[in-house]
Formats: C-alpha cells, structure tokens, sequence
C-alpha cells in the first residue's frame, strides 16, 4: 500500500478548512475521530491550528491555548479568527470553533488563543536536561487494537498507528499501576509523516492518565496549552504522558512528543475532568 504524504492523508482531509473571507474558514468535522459521541480535542486543536496557520502571516504554531466550552459532534462548523498582532518573528491570533444545534442556536465548542512564527528560522542551539522516554522496540510494544472487541474499538483508533510500552497499559486488564503513566510509539495510520500541524492532534492521542490511576470513562478536556519546539523529523514518533496530581475531580496531563532524531519537538499540559466512581 501506498503511503500517504502530507497533504494527501486523511488526517489532512479530515482536518481541511475552505476560507469564506474576512477570517472565517467552513470545516466538517469527521466522525473517524470521535471517542464516545465526542470528537477528540487534539484533532478539533488541529483543524483550528491550521484555520490560524492560514489566516496569520506566519506558518507555524509555537503556541496554542485551547479552552473546550462544549463537546463538539461530527458535521459542519464554522471557525473564526482574529489577528491580535503581527511582528517580524511572530504573530498572535485567536480563533473559535462555533457548531449550530439541534434548535438552530449557535453553539461555540472551542476557543483558541495562539502565537505562530516560522520552525525552520530558529537556531541550532540546544541546552536541555530533558531526555527521550524509554520505551521498548516498536514490535515489542502492543497495538491499541490487540486483544479488543472490534465493536469497542472507537473510531479514532483506526486513524492511528499507536504502539504501547507495555509497562503501562496494565489498566486495559485490571491492573493499573497507579503511577498515572502512559508511552507509545505514535504515528498515523495511512504512513503520512508528523509536521507541526498534526503534533497539535498527537498530544492528546493516547488512553488518559486516569486509567493508569485506576479510573474509567470519558476524560474531558478542560484547557489544553501546546507549546511546538521543532519541526519533527520524519519517522515514528515518541510520546510520554504522565500526571502528578488528581485532585477535586481534575487532573493535569504533561505530554512529551520525540521525534526520530531524538528531539523534543511538542511539549503539552492539559486540565482534565476526572469522572470519580
């Protein structure tokens, strides 16, 4: 089969914008990522990313603050965006996702804030204490399908190429390790290869935290902050993502996506809703 390339990809139809003018841009959120009845918060950042990508003069995101109103559902949308202010090196926008209701009323799903500029014009220069996740060898490491009931399996899952690192999926057979741990390999299904765009989506691709701390169910994303640092390198994708502290049924989210070159290319932190009991 053969691979899909950027551009191409379903990843890149399902998260497609027309431009009406003035800033406003038409989109169809696809029912291939949804997680329950809701679409998935990382692919909703993504689309939005690449409405803002377009409407400012700089190509890339370097950092995006998502805040999620309401669930949104497959079908059209409309997305919004304003300039905040434009320098040489960066640009600074802002952007909502609006959905109409079963009533006819206008709905926002997601409102975003976000500084864009240009990935390939920063420096060289590295310093960092900061160091890949360990994770075993890719055919050592379980699909997010393996073992599943082919009609549990949600949707977003098939759009995926997702490899888990053993030593935190004990939660999909009862035994979760209580550390609040999940690593992976990651990439996308139809081969299309990471760009800045769809790290925004990557961050928030893997099972929650929550089941590692031995809780169920939908984990709704409160606030979602992406900071990119590179532009990845082509190849599989690494991605730790851990929490610290669940407290009054929120919990934070610290992800960490590597990419091939051993490069620490998107950092995220994310407030969820924990559902308790």
């Amino acid at each position: 089969m053969t691979e899909a390339t950027i551009g191409t990809s379903a990843f890149d139809r399902d998260t497609a914008i027309t431009p009406r003018g003035g800033g406003v841009y038409d989109a169809d959120l696809s029912a291939d990522w949804t997680i329950g009845h809701a679409v998935n918060g990382g692919y909703l950042l993504a689309l939005v990313g690449r409405a803002l990508g377009d409407a400012l003069p700089h190509p890339d995101p370097f950092t995006v603050t998502a805040h999620y109103l309401t669930a949104s559902r497959p079908g059209p949308a409309t997305v919004r965006t304003s300039t905040v202010r434009t320098g040489r090196t960066l640009s600074t926008g802002t952007a909502s996702l609006v959905q109409t209701d079963e009533e006819g009323r206008e709905v926002e799903r997601i409102r975003v804030l976000a500084c864009y500029g240009d990935l390939a014009a920063l420096p060289d220069d590295v310093r960092t204490s900061a160091e890949p996740p360990r994770i075993p060898p890719y055919e050592h490491c379980l699909g997010a399908r393996d073992g599943m009931d082919p009609s549990a399996i949600p949707p977003m899952t098939h759009q995926i190429d997702l490899r888990m690192d053993p030593a935190t999926v004990g939660w999909a057979v009862g035994r979760p390790s209580g550390r609040g741990e999940v690593r992976a390999w990651f990439g996308l299904a139809d081969g299309r290869e990471p760009d800045p765009i769809s790290l925004l989506m990557t961050v928030d691709a893997l099972p929650p935290t929550a089941f590692d701390l031995g809780l169920s169910g939908w984990v709704p994303t409160v606030e979602l902050t992406v900071h990119v640092r590179r532009r990845p390198a082509p190849g599989p994708l690494r991605v730790s993502i851990t929490t610290r502290n669940l407290a009054g049924g929120f919990l934070e989210e610290d992800a960490e996506v590597w990419d091939s070159e051993d490069r620490l290319v998107a950092q995220s932190r994310q407030l969820a809703r924990a559902l308790l009991g």
